[in-house]
């Protein structure tokens, strides 16, 4: 790629990147409203959905389109839900409008906007708005971490945190045998919220992730947030990326992240 390419690619990425986090913030009153006091269904998949979640999903959606018509978007909550679409753009975004909804429905804070922009199926930005601390978190490879539009200091939090790993449960009991030693160690959070246990990885409240139970639209800004941090990330399947099929239906993509130290002892595990 020459020089004049790779200008007019970084300038589509940044207008991408100044309106994706205006989406996100444009939605930001509405979740507020309806957290603890929205209806809510049970889908096929044991999992909660509420009239937010579609809500938010496609006043984001449209908003982006204004701007970026030729660009595929994927949500969680897409509809026909026996779609399979193929992303045939360079970019593409991916949402979970509530990631923990079953928090934001009951009322616990621990909810999460979570939208990521794929470049030719690559995560490159993420932005993850948290509820519990009305934070904007955001960030990419190349383009450094951010809370509220100013740099964040991972490793400022990481000297004042205590060493604890975020986890999923039900996990395979195979593997919580195998992680025994890792737990008597690690202090365990379990946020119900897949999106912000990877994000809280990014931010170095977490020491690290493990999560057997996550689908592609819980971390794909969360994905973008670590690398933007420079930590290591490890799909124990094949990886989702890059991305070139979506489907609300997919499967688990379970995965492991963190710093160095905790991702050589997972690794050194029989």
């Amino acid at each position: 790629m020459n020089r004049q390419a790779k200008a007019q690619l970084d300038a589509q990425l940044r207008h991408r990147i100044n309106a994706g986090r205006v989406a996100v913030r444009d939605q930001v009153a509405f979740f507020g409203r309806q957290f603890g006091d929205v209806a809510s269904e049970w889908k096929e998949d044991d999992t909660r959905v509420t009239f937010a979640d579609f809500a938010i999903s496609e006043k984001l959606f449209a908003e982006l389109r204004r701007d970026f018509p030729q660009d595929d978007y994927c949500s969680e909550e897409a509809s026909p839900l026996d779609e399979v679409l193929e992303l045939e753009a360079r970019f593409a975004w991916v949402v979970d409008p509530i990631d923990g909804t079953n928090n934001y429905a009951l009322g616990c804070p621990f909810c999460a906007i979570s939208l990521a922009l794929l470049l030719d199926g690559e995560p490159v930005y993420g932005f993850i708005y948290d509820h519990s601390t009305k934070d904007l978190l955001e960030g990419g490879p190349g383009r450094g971490l951010l809370r509220n539009q100013k740099k964040l200091d991972r490793n400022k939090t990481v000297a004042d945190a205590q060493t604890m790993v975020g986890l999923h449960f039900p996990m395979p009991a195979k593997e919580l045998e195998r992680l025994a030693p890792l737990l008597a160690k690690y202090r365990a959070r379990c946020l119900g919220s897949g999106a912000l246990s990877a994000a809280y990885v990014a931010t170095g409240y977490l020491t690290g992730v493990i999560d057997h139970r996550i689908k592609v639209w819980d971390i794909a800004a969360a994905y973008a947030l670590c690398r933007a941090a420079g930590l290591q990330w490890t799909f124990i399947e094949a990886s989702p990326f890059p991305l070139r099929r979506f489907h609300p239906k997919m499967g688990f993509t379970p995965y492991y992240a963190g710093a160095d130290s905790f991702v050589a002892e997972l690794n050194a595990l029989s």
